[in-house]
């Protein structure tokens, strides 16, 4: 392997280059004259060849010289750009999070603000949706939850939770209707789904749902259905009375503590994948990311005990107890 230049002579000649004149190239590097032709001669001898030439009053760049300088402004551009990556991380605290749009949108940008609030008040804290996976060392993101075994990761990805879908609606659509006595009684009403394929496995539909509560909605009315392709926007669909939504647990679990919606059968089925977080190796580096990791990781674990808790004091249980009545 060749030996390189110095490195002085190197960043003198890259100045130099651009403003073609000693004293001019003397003066943003703070040294003399001199010092600038000494380090230049030491250049041209290193790499035995003329990087300069006179031409009047002014210093020109010769043909192996304008080559030359275009490379080692390109590499000094380089070294600049890594200084300024390394001075950010080191004054500019950052959590960068990744996930799927309606997962970002009902769960992990309300945690993530709640843990920045309570514990790094001072991160700047990065939210990005998308269904594409990233590349978390690339795009340099944290942390990505998805849905199933694309996120999962070997040692870099773990289990978050497996979440269940139940029917819930806004109490302003039941207003001055008969009670619901019998999970067929939503087959009156609108219903809103998510349909998530061809990416992913969609969660369980109105049909199965119907099924495993016994009832047979094959008779029923193709426009009592309404799919969307985002979880949220069948949720806020709901929220604002369009109709009754077989939705996430986790993503209802707000709205249903603030009566924005209510869930009339308690009846679930689980999502046939799980959520997956995923991390880069460089979390290790910075404590605040260590403790999200862990923060998030036991949250996702509570997940499931939590639908449970949902479901458990709200909704009547499907199938109910027998009364002689439907």
């Amino acid at each position: 392997m060749h030996k390189l230049p110095p490195l002085r002579a190197l960043q003198i000649f890259e100045t130099l280059g651009h403003s073609q004149s000693l004293h001019d190239a003397a003066r943003r590097l703070q040294i003399t004259p001199g010092a600038v032709s000494q380090q230049l001669r030491l250049l041209e001898d290193s790499l035995g060849c003329s990087l300069t030439h006179k031409e009047g009053k002014r210093l020109r760049l010769t043909a192996a010289g304008l080559r030359f300088h275009t490379l080692c402004s390109q590499a000094f551009e380089l070294l600049r750009d890594g200084q300024q990556e390394i001075e950010r991380s080191r004054t500019h605290r950052l959590l960068s999070l990744s996930a799927l749009p309606s997962m970002l949108k009902t769960w992990l940008a309300p945690l993530a603000c709640q843990w920045q609030e309570h514990y790094a008040p001072e991160l700047t804290l990065q939210l990005k949706g998308s269904h594409a996976e990233p590349d978390l060392e690339a795009e340099r993101i944290d942390f990505r939850i998805t849905y199933g075994q694309a996120g999962a990761t070997p040692g870099s990805s773990a289990l978050l939770y497996t979440d269940r879908v139940v029917p819930a609606c806004s109490p302003d659509l039941l207003q001055g209707k008969p009670d619901l006595r019998h999970p067929r009684d939503l087959l009156a009403y609108p219903l809103l789904s998510s349909d998530w394929q061809p990416r992913f496995t969609s969660p369980p539909s109105w049909q199965e749902w119907f099924r495993a509560a016994g009832v047979d909605s094959g008779t029923s009315p193709l426009d009592r259905f309404r799919i969307f392709s985002l979880s949220h926007m069948a949720i806020d669909a709901a929220v604002a009375g369009q109709g009754f939504v077989l939705a996430q647990c986790s993503m209802i679990e707000r709205e249903v503590r603030t009566s924005q919606l209510t869930i009339p059968f308690s009846l679930s089925l689980p999502l046939p994948w799980p959520y997956v977080l995923s991390w880069r190796a460089g979390i290790v580096e910075s404590s605040d990311l260590r403790d999200f990791h862990r923060w998030l990781l036991n949250r996702g674990r509570q997940q499931e005990n939590r639908n449970q808790d949902l479901l458990a004091h709200n909704g009547t249980p499907w199938p109910a107890p027998a009364t002689g009545q439907d």
